[in-house]
């Protein structure tokens, strides 16, 4: 079993940024990807971006040049660092942990992934 929790959220102005953390405990040695996905209301969760155990990352499109996925393993925390924020980053964003394989272009997909944590809310106002 994995826990996730995820901190960091609140309200922030079109064009801030906003760092949100996200710590994992109990069985973190098998975890192969961690991702952060966001979901705004009567939407699908999405994802956001993934890093491999080997520290490869991927990014939405919606994310690119703006977000940064990175982690600490000492610390067993994910980090996503969101900059040049839009009214439409507006969700609540989830942490999530996978273990096992997985295809790589696949990672952002929410089914992918079986741990999850309670969720962090951005409001982001214009």
């Amino acid at each position: 079993q994995v826990q996730l929790v995820e901190s960091g959220g609140g309200s922030v102005q079109s064009g801030g940024s906003l760092r949100l953390s996200c710590t994992a405990s109990g069985d973190t040695y098998r975890v192969r990807y961690m991702a952060w996905f966001r979901q705004a209301p009567g939407t699908e969760r999405e994802g956001v971006a993934v890093v491999s155990s080997d520290c490869s990352t991927s990014y939405a499109d919606s994310a690119k040049g703006r977000f940064t996925i990175s982690q600490d393993k000492a610390k067993n925390t994910l980090y996503l660092q969101m900059n040049s924020l839009k009214p439409e980053d507006t969700a609540m964003y989830y942490c999530a942990a996978s273990q096992g394989f997985r295809l790589w272009s696949l990672l952002l997909h929410h089914t992918e992934y079986y741990y999850w944590g309670q969720g962090t809310q951005v409001p982001v106002s214009s």
